[in-house]
């Protein structure tokens, strides 16, 4: 290798195959003087399975600004860094951002080392067309962050991919049935892991899949984007809408919510509560 001394590299490590960690990363940090890691302990695992023996400082989102200075100062005095987050590429939805700014900001070199990125795995087997895409990382759990984010792509034209919790996917899903429609989505789980699995579906019949069986593992997800007001306006009923509508036509609340799930294949359960509760507010109102 070229002369090392004095830069930052972020290395990209597995997201789950350690076959896939390539030649030169593992150079690298045989050769780097030390290893900022997002958790030491899981990077001490992967070094360890590839013979390496570094020293390794902790650097995260809840000591990125004491530890990033830290770091700069002795890169600044000559020593190189590897920066490596528990999986895939550093700086993709994750503290390392900031000291790659860092290092650019007082002069030092950033030399990246490229690898595996799930963000990239997860278009390249959606099915779904990624000449053009953007990358929306995790939607926030609060509520208005979370609504303004989603309302802010309604209409993104180019196709989005998000990351998501299993115990969060459900949630996800609904609300973006809400405000996206029925889109066609690739839910690509546990990528290049054992129990990898990529299921191409839309967006209500996932939500069906997933209030009947409980996920499991890490996700991406790759969505197609808008096509145009024609199409939205076709494939985006309001569900509580339609229960409203049969209601108002006499129908009871339980069968008006049968009916509206079976038409538009959303999770009966969930409409019910939600009917039960647009009920109540109006009754309060």
């Amino acid at each position: 290798m070229d002369n090392i001394c004095g830069k930052l590299y972020p290395i990209a490590t597995p997201i789950g195959n350690l076959s896939d960690f390539s030649p030169r990363a593992i150079e690298t940090l045989e050769q780097v003087d030390f290893i900022a890691a997002e958790d030491t302990r899981v990077t001490m695992k992967l070094l360890s399975r590839f013979e390496i023996k570094k020293p390794l400082i902790s650097y995260y989102e809840h000591n990125r600004r004491e530890k990033g200075e830290y770091i700069v100062s002795r890169i600044e005095q000559g020593e190189s860094c590897a920066l490596v987050t528990d999986a895939g590429s550093p700086a993709i939805s994750d503290p390392g951002t900031e000291l790659v700014d860092l290092c650019i900001e007082r002069g030092i070199e950033v030399v990246p080392i490229p690898g595996c990125c799930a963000i990239i795995t997860a278009l390249c087997a959606s099915g779904i067309e990624c000449g053009r895409f953007t990358f929306e990382g995790f939607l926030s759990t609060a509520n208005k962050s979370r609504a303004d984010h989603l309302e802010g792509v309604a209409k993104e034209k180019r196709t989005m991919v998000f990351y998501e919790a299993p115990h969060k996917l459900l949630r996800t899903l609904e609300d973006m049935y809400k405000y996206f429609g029925d889109r066609e989505i690739a839910l690509c789980r546990e990528l290049t892991k054992l129990h990898e699995e990529i299921i191409r579906t839309t967006l209500s019949q996932a939500i069906v899949k997933y209030t009947e069986t409980p996920p499991k593992g890490e996700f991406v997800l790759v969505i197609r984007g808008y096509k145009g007001e024609d199409e939205a306006a076709a494939e985006k009923p309001d569900p509580l809408q339609m229960v409203k509508q049969l209601m108002a036509e006499g129908k009871s609340l339980k069968d008006a919510v049968k009916e509206t799930s079976k038409a538009l294949s959303y999770p009966k359960n969930h409409l019910y509560d939600a009917a039960l509760e647009m009920i109540s507010k109006e009754e309060e109102e």
